[in-house]
Order: structure tokens, then C-alpha cells, then sequence
């Protein structure tokens, strides 16, 4: 299992701070920095991800004018794996690109891609449905796919611990308002650089969590629903073909 930070997506989109409604003021400006109050609970809001042990999530990113990739799946914050589909839609009439994933903070497979299964009979390995390769990091030589940096955000949404409550009490942490997500009333609460959290207002769960990416050019929003205990089972050695072993196919196909 991997070693999870403290409030820290993964590193990859720097500290994760959320916020909450216990103990505002009634009246409040945005732009208000945090409660005590609100600080405790947001220090054990990781926590309380951990302890909730999953969720169902929708992640939207716009990374191109017209192009949108959304993952829809859940994953299991205590061992560190989820499922999901992607979708890519595309504005100029291009048909969706549709594909299911399922994740490992070192692993993604890829699957249901248009001609896969095909490609894979053909090989020594005629039951393969899925092909897995390592999950790309900044340490990459081109850096991480977009997918990874997305999936890697949504494992990174939970912590073993809770932080000090102390950490939350300053200028880089300021209330933002409140407004309804998926029908529940939600507080939101502006972080460092440029992020934002939503808090739900009657049991404190983290709803969404909104992101820049890529120097600015775009925002990434991670929304969670039904947090509970999830179990998701990755694809077996039987069904699996690893990318490294069938480069061609795995660049034609674009997993």
C-alpha cells in the first residue's frame, strides 16, 4: 500500500486543504478565513474519507478547447484502488472515446477498447481482455498522461491520519461561500493555488475537490457521492496483457 501524505494530492497538485459548515458565523464575507471550529474539521476531512472507506466519483476535465475527459467509477480509499469509465467527448462531431479503467497508485488497466480483444487472440495470450501498464509520474520522461494525474488525485483523496488543526488557521485558507451539489447544501473553501474544496453541511464529508492543472490552461473537478465501503477487484493474471509485451497494439490502440 502506498504511503499517503498529509493533505498532499499524490504531489502532483500540491497541498489539499478542505473546509467545512460546523461552527460558522451566521453572517460571513467570502473571503473569511477558516472558524477554529471549521479547521478541526477539516484537519480529519482525509480522515473521515479513510474511515468512510470509498465513494462513487465523477472527474471532469476540459483539457482542450472542445474535448472533455470524464472518468465515472468508485474506489476504495483503504487499499488504494477504484474502477472507472473514461469518456472522451469530443465538438466536432468525432465519436466519444470509451474505454474502462481500473487503478492502482502503480497500475492502470485499460479495457473495452474497440479492438483489443482481437488484437489480443491473435498474440499468446488469447484471454487477455485488459492491458496494464505502470501509472506515469513526474518522473516520466514525458511526464504523466492526464488520466494518471486524475486517478492519481481521486486515490489521493484520503489519509490514516488527521492533521493538525492548526495547519488550517491563516491567510491561505479562506471561506468561499455555500451553494448545492448533487442536491446536498455544501460550504466552499478556497486553498492554496487557486483550488477549492466543497463540504457538505450535514456530515462533513468532502463532495468536490476543483483543481488547475497544466500550468493554468484548465480546471480538473473531482465530485464524490455514496461515501462508503467499496470493493473493487482489479483484473486477473488470465485476463491481463502487459503493454510492455505488445508495444505495437498498445500504440495503435492508444492504451
Amino acid at each position: 500500500m502506498r504511503s499517503r501524505g498529509s493533505l498532499v494530492v499524490l504531489g502532483l497538485v500540491g497541498a489539499l486543504v478542505t473546509g467545512c459548515t460546523a461552527g460558522a458565523a451566521p453572517t460571513r464575507t467570502p473571503g473569511d478565513a477558516v472558524t477554529q471550529a471549521e479547521a478541526e474539521i477539516l484537519a480529519r476531512l482525509l480522515e473521515r474519507n479513510h474511515e468512510e472507506g470509498g465513494a462513487d466519483f465523477v472527474v471532469t476535465a476540459p483539457y482542450r478547447e472542445g474535448v472533455v475527459l470524464t472518468l465515472t467509477g468508485e474506489v476504495d480509499f483503504r487499499d488504494d484502488v477504484g474502477r472507472a469509465q473514461a469518456v472522451t467527448t469530443f465538438g466536432d462531431g468525432r465519436e466519444d472515446d470509451v474505454r474502462t479503467l481500473f487503478f492502482t497508485p502503480d497500475t492502470v488497466w485499460t479495457g473495452d477498447v474497440p479492438g483489443l480483444r482481437e488484437a489480443l487472440a491473435a498474440t499468446d495470450e488469447p484471454d487477455a481482455e485488459y492491458m496494464s501498464r505502470p501509472m506515469t509520474t513526474a518522473d516520466d520522461v514525458n511526464g504523466p498522461l492526464l488520466t494518471d494525474v486524475l486517478l492519481g488525485i481521486v486515490l489521493g483523496l484520503s489519509a490514516p491520519s488527521a492533521d493538525e488543526a492548526e495547519s488550517f488557521l491563516g491567510a491561505d485558507y479562506t471561506w468561499q461561500g455555500q451553494r448545492s451539489i448533487d442536491s446536498r447544501l455544501a460550504s466552499l473553501f478556497g486553498i492554496r493555488g487557486e483550488r477549492t474544496v466543497a463540504v457538505a453541511a450535514a456530515d462533513d464529508l468532502l463532495l468536490q475537490f476543483v483543481t488547475p492543472l497544466q500550468d493554468d490552461a484548465f480546471d480538473a473537478t473531482v465530485t464524490l457521492s455514496d461515501h462508503g465501503p467499496r470493493s473493487v477487484e482489479v483484473p486477473t493474471d488470465e485476463e491481463t496483457a502487459e503493454a510492455g509485451d505488445h508495444l505495437e497494439i498498445a500504440a495503435a490502440l492508444g492504451v
